[in-house]
């Protein structure tokens, strides 16, 4: 199910990153005293007094002059208005309010959003004279914090939570599927879109990136409600030049997060190639269901066992989505296009399915019979019950009595057997271990 989104925003090297990373619990962006840094992982779910959320860090731009960074701090405050339900603001409390946090505090108040106002870099939890002038910004009360040493974070995560509250957030319509088109640029996602459609809904072109924002199309299938996402083409760095473009990828990485299932589409001439690991682990990481379309297959020459060995080696290369359903197509002739919803159907269905403890147990009984579990040092683990706990992606408890002892390959087998038993096609399976007088642990 989709989560209500919070960006959080400011200039370059304000502490940004040291506060996503704070908040989510681990060192998930790469922190350096240096503007501009944040890369990779600028996405990972948060919660705070049970309500669950998306934190997104807008960070990565690499500003060169004064004029650059309030471009790009426009477009990185738009992009906080399109797509979160709250926004977090923030500035610097040592180097004071600058004509940037004046700018960008002028276009979030005028969007009428929940604006959380932050001043980082009060160490000593005594705010200075600088601090006063943020009021200035009408943006209400600044939160003074200290991301570093994790000062006053608590208030500012309750002030979030109330943010999202008093908008009465709710997942979208159940009944709908949420289905993100996802892929590196000029692979075919958008003339996918028209296709499923049947109409021109998307513009279409053969210049990578054309398709910047992430648009999307309602439509009913088969008696069902669907919205789909596409989304903007998610480019290597290194051929990343302009700044929108950038922007197009934390776009993306929202749609992922408030899809049902995403359709990696795959180049059939290009093969699998490292983008599409990194976009495709994307979608793993964030559970949702995987459908794998290899695209342009009418201009791959045919042999004998062609469609067989190119599943072969799309599985090598993205084994982690070994559960993923892969179809091959054609939008441009429509060979087998007419499959897909059908698919879209049945991968979502599984994410959602529920296996009786009762039966459960069955199966892991018989497991373990036809392969013992591994012991240590004369400790055997012994597993003495699984239950399924969450859907969306399926969650499976298991009490046993030892984590250490519950190795990552009888981990993969009890899945397979699991996999075996009840389906679960296109969509992760994720695991929690809980011994005596232990908090659990998840694995995928």
């Amino acid at each position: 199910m989709s989560k209500p989104i919070v960006a959080v925003v400011g200039r370059p090297n304000v502490g940004k990153s040291t506060f996503f990373n704070r908040i989510v619990g681990r060192r998930v962006s790469i922190v350096e005293d240096t503007p501009g840094v944040t890369r990779d992982r600028i996405y990972a779910e948060a919660e705070w007094n049970g309500v669950s959320f998306a934190l997104i860090d807008t960070g990565g731009i690499e500003p060169s002059t004064a004029d650059v960074i309030l471009s790009q701090m426009r477009e990185q405050a738009q992009i906080a208005m399109e797509m979160s339900n709250v926004i977090l603001f923030m500035v610097d409390g040592k180097d004071g309010l600058t004509s940037a946090d004046r700018e960008v505090a002028t276009m979030l108040y005028r969007t009428g959003k929940k604006v959380v106002l932050v001043v980082n870099k009060i160490d000593t939890g005594r705010p200075d004279d600088n601090f006063y002038d943020f009021y200035e910004l009408g943006l209400g009360v600044p939160y003074p914090v200290s991301s570093a040493n994790m000062l006053g974070l608590g208030d500012v995560l309750d002030e979030i939570i109330e943010g999202i509250r008093e908008q009465d957030y709710e997942d979208e319509d159940e009944d709908t599927i949420s289905v993100a088109v996802i892929g590196k640029p000029n692979v075919g996602k958008s003339s996918l879109v028209n296709k499923l459609l049947g109409e021109e809904r998307v513009i279409v072109s053969n210049i990578a990136g054309t398709t910047r924002d992430s648009i999307d199309s309602p439509f009913e299938y088969g008696g069902r409600k669907f919205t789909l996402i596409d989304t903007a083409g998610i480019r290597r760095k290194s051929k990343i030049n302009e700044n929108i473009e950038k922007y197009s990828v934390i776009r993306a990485v929202a749609a992922i997060e408030r899809s049902d299932v995403c359709i990696l589409m795959i180049d059939a001439q290009e093969g699998v190639t490292e983008q599409d690991k990194k976009i495709a682990g994307l979608a793993h990481e964030a559970g949702k269901g995987v459908i794998i379309i290899v695209n342009k297959w009418d201009l791959v020459e045919k042999e004998t066992n062609t469609m067989k060995e190119y599943t072969k080696n799309l599985r090598q290369e993205l084994v982690y989505l070994s559960y993923a359903p892969v179809l091959f197509i054609s939008v441009l002739t429509g060979q087998r296009v007419n499959k897909i919803m059908d698919l879209v159907m049945d991968v979502e269905l599984q994410c959602g399915k529920r296996v009786p403890t009762g039966v459960l147990n069955t199966l892991i009984s018989d497991a373990i019979l036809m392969n013992q579990p591994p012991s240590d040092k004369g400790k055997k683990l012994k597993i003495y019950y699984a239950t399924q706990v969450g859907v969306k992606p399926p969650l499976f408890s298991f009490k046993i009595n030892d984590r250490e002892l519950m190795h990552f390959s009888y981990a993969r087998y009890l899945e397979n057997k699991i996999r075996e038993g009840f389906g679960f096609e296109g969509t992760s399976i994720k695991f929690v271990y809980r011994a005596k007088g232990e908090d659990g642990n998840s694995m995928d």
